[in-house]
């Protein structure tokens, strides 16, 4: 949603280690191809996916590159935010130690209530 102030999608991931980028390059298909995507710097080097700038080995990012840096991430602060929220409840932070086949349902429980506490669930 513009802003990130709802949650739209849920993926409730896969058991075992796997990089935010690698999943998205394998989910990618379900989305339009001319969807733009924003993310943090665990996602540069992907082209649908706008990141804010690393620094350069041996260099400082310019005024311009730092400016543009705090714009982005004024833009991606409510996302984060978000993201927090449901980290409170642990779940989608530690090991989940219940029965494998219950994780996706206890997620999107999770962010009904995160829904819900936002004002942004209608009954």
């Amino acid at each position: 949603m513009p802003k990130g102030k709802d949650i739209v999608d849920i993926s409730a991931g896969e058991p075992g280690k796997k990089s935010d980028i690698q999943y998205f390059r394998e989910t990618e298909k379900k989305f339009d191809s001319k969807q733009k995507f924003s993310g943090d710097k665990g996602y540069t080097g992907e082209p649908r996916i706008k990141t804010p700038k690393k620094k350069p080995k041996k260099r400082k990012l310019t005024d311009s590159e730092k400016s543009q840096n705090r714009e982005f991430a004024s833009e991606r602060i409510f996302v984060e935010h978000i993201i927090r929220l449901v980290k409170i409840f642990r779940v989608a932070q530690e090991r989940f130690r219940l029965n494998s086949d219950k994780y996706e349902q206890i997620i999107i429980t999770i962010c009904g209530l995160v829904r819900l506490r936002i004002g942004t669930f209608i009954f």
